[in-house]
């Protein structure tokens, strides 16, 4: 008999939450130690939705405001999201709000889980894979306004906690890695990343390198078709 979706989604969903409510608490106690009030994390985590993209507009805050400046650092920082989006556009086909809620909740860590997830004979896809967003979504919010309490009942000050969401999204890779049965999208990656960084510099490797991987599965995929 097979598992609910609810089941096969929180299973999924375990490793983000250990990751997300870590980070969440440290962005928290970030914004805490700032001086935000305590309902500005939970608030900022469940607009923004953006990881790092809230490490960045916490520091904005505090200085002078300037929104183009956001709407550009959010824009290249966020940009990444555009190209993995597009391999879930034949998986994603919920309707109604269940739809834009899967587009809305679309951060990276989702996305590794939602491509690789097992979902058993007779369990509904895309009510799992609206499940894992909004398990993920809901860890976000509740590690940041922990994160915040927290740190407004005792002043706490933690360092090095945004390693935390590195550590997380390694895992999920080499996750992937061993469930592949060819690692030419990995190792390629790898490669590409690397040079890009070399040779055109942190500032722009993201975006260079996103391109170029486009260009690789776009080739790879039209040979595929061609045979």
């Amino acid at each position: 008999m097979p598992r609910s979706a609810s089941a096969v989604a929180f299973r999924a969903s375990i490793p983000v939450m250990f990751g997300y409510l870590i980070l969440g608490l440290g962005y928290g106690l970030y914004m805490h130690n700032l001086d935000f009030a305590w309902w500005y994390p939970p608030l900022m985590a469940a607009t923004i939705y953006g990881g790092s993209v809230e490490f960045v507009i916490a520091t904005m805050l505090t200085q002078h405001f300037n929104p183009l400046t956001v709407l550009m650092i959010t824009f290249v920082v966020g940009f990444r999201q555009f190209f993995y989006s597009i391999s879930m556009l034949n998986r994603y086909e919920g309707h109604g709000l269940a739809h834009f809620f899967q587009i809305y909740t679309l951060s990276d860590e989702t996305f590794a889980v939602n491509y690789t997830v097992h979902v058993p004979t007779g369990v509904d896809r895309q009510r799992v894979y609206t499940l894992i967003s909004l398990f993920d979504y809901c860890y976000w919010i509740i590690g940041a306004l922990s994160g915040s309490l927290l740190g407004t009942a005792f002043a706490l000050k933690i360092a090095g906690l945004e390693f935390v969401m590195t550590a997380l999204f390694i895992v999920l890779c080499l996750d992937q890695f061993k469930r592949e049965s060819s690692h030419l999208s990995t190792v390629s990656g790898l490669i590409i990343t690397i040079l890009c960084l070399l040779v055109v510099g942190k500032t722009y490797f993201l975006l260079a390198t996103l391109v170029l991987l486009v260009i690789e599965f776009a080739i790879v995929n039209h040979q595929k078709e061609r045979r």
